[in-house]
């Protein structure tokens, strides 16, 4: 039986490359992502029925009106899909997948790191080992903050915003946290809801970002929102760069209206806003939020399943549209 015909448009792990050779009639991308025209050059060639991409590839309506008819499924290895053009992709019949749930643990992980690196000044920390140290700190010295005992707001109680909350109830951290709608209490375990940001924001010293991109949620965290928060509170997204203001950001650290920052996201990547690596109060990371193997390898079998379910003549198991 003839193996339906796969392009995958950016090298993934050598597991999901397995996977993907032994399962499919696959075009594999060479040791670099496929730009937008060299996709649809592979897909008309291989005459694909399936396209695997990620955010590197934008799949606007004016990509999705040159791919092949052939192209049935398209499967982005990533949550986020706001690379996704999902009207252009309905009206062209266009099944489109992303891969929820399997990076849950891994982003929350990251994102508790960052919580705690900002609040011990872990990078300050870091450049006085790398230079050598060579001088003792007295009691009044590099002085962070202790997370444990804290209060953290979490904005977006979806499933990475419930992951950090079971984090910091490890952590002895009273949870709180605002979302469009209280989620059921057996999700909650204890984490009290709070109908509004700005109800949220000042009873926070420690605020988690974890709500969706787009237009709703753009500058979601700007120079009045950030005002909000108590003087000296620790902010931390590994979420999505759009919903901070960098200039507001930049300007609260500087002030001391924010203590620290942990960032994993930004507004422009990977050219992001430099200031922000200049100031010793942030601790940043270079959208790393899913990067472990295990992680990367069960986004890409996700991916695959997707594609397999669907021109199996099956649901998809992850659409974005219905």
């Amino acid at each position: 039986m003839a193996k339906h015909r796969l392009v995958v448009a950016r090298p993934v792990p050598p597991a999901v490359t397995d996977r993907a050779r032994s399962e499919f009639d696959a075009v594999l991308s060479d040791g670099a992502d496929m730009p937008p025209d060299a996709v649809v050059q592979a897909l008309a060639d291989h005459k694909a029925e399936a396209l695997f991409f990620s955010s590197n590839l934008k799949l606007n309506a004016g990509l999705i009106a040159q791919l092949p008819q052939s192209v049935r499924v398209a499967a982005t290895c990533s949550v986020g899909f706001d690379h996704i053009d999902v009207p252009a992709a309905r009206a062209r019949g266009l099944v489109v997948t992303n891969t929820p749930e399997v990076l849950t643990d891994c982003t929350a992980d990251l994102a508790f790191m960052l919580l705690l690196c900002a609040c011990r000044r872990a990078w300050e920390h870091t450049e006085v080992m790398r230079a050598g140290w060579r001088r003792s700190f007295g009691m009044r010295d590099m002085l962070g903050i202790q997370a444990s005992g804290k209060t953290i707001g979490i904005v977006g109680f979806g499933r990475i915003g419930r992951a950090v909350a079971q984090r910091a109830r490890g952590f002895n951290m009273r949870v709180l946290y605002t979302d469009t709608a209280r989620v059921a209490p057996e999700l909650e375990q204890g984490a009290a809801f709070v109908p509004t940001l700005r109800e949220l924001l000042p009873r926070c010293p420690i605020i988690s970002l974890h709500a969706p991109g787009g237009a709703a949620t753009d500058k979601l965290m700007n120079a009045e929102t950030i005002g909000l928060l108590p003087r000296g509170a620790v902010l931390v997204n590994a979420a999505r760069g759009s919903l901070v203001d960098e200039d507001a950001l930049i300007d609260a650290l500087q002030s001391g209206q924010l203590a620290a920052a942990g960032l994993d996201v930004f507004r422009k990547e990977p050219d992001f806003d430099t200031r922000l690596a200049a100031l010793p109060n942030v601790f940043l990371t270079p959208h790393m939020g899913s990067a472990t193997t295990e992680t990367r390898n069960a986004m890409g079998f996700r991916a695959l399943d997707n594609i397999e379910a669907v021109l199996a003549g099956n649901p998809a198991i992850d659409p974005l549209w219905s």
